[in-house]
């Protein structure tokens, strides 16, 4: 049983990986979320390297995860805009586009970062 989920889920990432690369004027945003925090960094594919990375380790805000998604998002395109960067490729991985990835995305689009 163990062994189909984690096919399953290597089938989805390569799914949603498949079309995407990242540049340098339009990176690519990975996100990776544990149960407790969640984690977004800004990569470009055609040099492997990545620009910048935020977490929610790092973010100041008490509330609930929800929240502190957002406040990722808010800090991420802060970072995004000092390194001049508007566009952006959204990477979900293998994570639904719904709770903790869509509020993160909405931090982004927030502060007028087009994802």
């Amino acid at each position: 049983m163990k062994n189909s989920n984690l096919k399953r889920k290597i089938r989805r990432q390569a799914r949603a990986r498949a079309k995407m690369l990242g540049t340098k004027t339009r990176p690519r945003i990975s996100v990776a979320r544990s149960n407790k925090y969640i984690y977004a960094q800004v990569i470009d594919d055609t040099s492997a390297k990545t620009i910048a990375s935020y977490s929610s380790l790092t973010v100041k805000v008490k509330g609930t995860k929800m929240d502190q998604a957002k406040e990722v998002g808010k800090q991420l395109a802060e970072i995004l805009k000092k390194h001049k960067i508007s566009n952006v490729l959204f990477d979900r991985g293998s994570y639904i586009y719904k709770g903790r990835v869509k509020a993160l995305v909405e931090g982004l689009r927030e502060n007028t970062i087009k994802v």
